[in-house]
């Protein structure tokens, strides 16, 4: 039997601690009473604290701690859940976590985060030129506080040796999964998610993202060029047209765009164009090829094969799944 133990902190995201527990739990047990077969636990799995101390998460859930992190000596897989409070305030108030951390790692376990919590191992060095994800909402803040480590922003899991990390908020059944499937086998995966009734090998967390503002910068040109592309991003629209529009030559443009942003002026507006053509998706019954000349493309073949690329589905499979009329 492999021993779990999950980290506990105060205004943690509750499921990330509980449903992991559920599912690691009862891989061996649920499945086996189902199927009428002799019951072989596979996980013995516990929450620790610093201190000990109960977890008081963010719904206003207290959870009931089995260990002080000074008791483990020793575990097999370390998970630490996500963050679902002030991220700053969460690094701060766990400092003594991280040479914990560092030491069940050196010590042999395998280490994993959920959502936000990889702001916690990151915060350990452990990251550091390593594969992570996390949730597609906090990537700029992530890639401005650590900057060695190599996100993959748009990954649901990534595993680099014996660092494993999954994406934003309810990824942890994702990551329970593959964790069941690493150490168990496929067939124990697949018993656990037919028995939960949770679907297996989501890859992407690409298709739930949207465009973050990209606006926490100061640079006042960039602002006002970004508030006029808001109602003119689905027109024909050039490098030169840009800076024409925000009175910068196109160099200069290109310069100050990827330094407030993050992206070049055209990768910009792609993204506004993709996230426009999301919405009338699932809120609209035009068709694909209307939608593709609404937000401004020409070419179908090239929005088809654009939106896949942002979103990993076409649009059709898009719709199909998150139209309005389908829920």
């Amino acid at each position: 039997m492999r021993h779990v133990t999950i980290l506990g902190f105060d205004y943690a995201f509750a499921s990330a601690i509980t449903g992991m527990s559920d599912l690691l739990s009862s891989v061996g047990v649920t499945w086996n009473y189902i199927q009428g077969t002799p019951i072989q636990k596979e996980f013995d799995v516990c929450i620790a604290t610093l201190d000990g101390k109960a977890v008081k998460c963010a719904n206003g859930l207290t959870i009931s701690t089995h260990h002080d992190i000074a008791d483990i000596e020793k575990t097999d897989l370390l998970i630490i859940p996500t963050i679902a409070g002030d991220i700053a305030q969460t690094l701060a108030l766990n400092q003594k976590v991280l040479p914990w951390l560092v030491k069940m790692h050196e010590q042999g376990a395998d280490i994993v985060s959920n959502c936000t919590g990889a702001f916690l191992l990151a915060e350990s060095g452990l990251l550091d030129h390593k594969k992570a994800t996390t949730h597609w909402g906090f990537v700029e803040e992530f890639k401005r506080r650590y900057p060695l480590v190599d996100l993959q922003a748009d990954q649901m899991i990534t595993t680099d040796g014996e660092i494993f990390c999954s994406g934003g908020g309810m990824a942890w059944f994702d990551m329970a999964l593959y964790l069941i499937e690493r150490y168990c086998g496929y067939d124990i995966a697949k018993a656990s998610s037919k028995s939960y009734v949770i679907d297996m090998g989501r890859g992407s967390q690409a298709v739930y993202s949207s465009i973050p503002g990209k606006r926490y910068h100061q640079d006042e040109r960039i602002l006002a060029l970004q508030d006029w592309l808001d109602s003119h991003f689905n027109e024909a629209l050039s490098v030169l047209n840009l800076s024409e529009q925000a009175k910068l030559s196109e160099r200069t443009l290109k310069r100050r765009f990827k330094a407030a942003t993050g992206e070049t002026p055209i990768q910009y507006i792609q993204h506004l164009r993709i996230e426009s053509a999301k919405k009338r998706l699932e809120s609209s019954q035009d068709s694909v090829e209307a939608i593709t000349h609404q937000v401004g493309y020409e070419n179908f073949a090239s929005f088809i094969r654009l939106f896949k690329r942002f979103t990993n589905m076409t649009p059709s499979a898009y719709r199909a799944r998150f139209a309005r009329n389908n829920l």
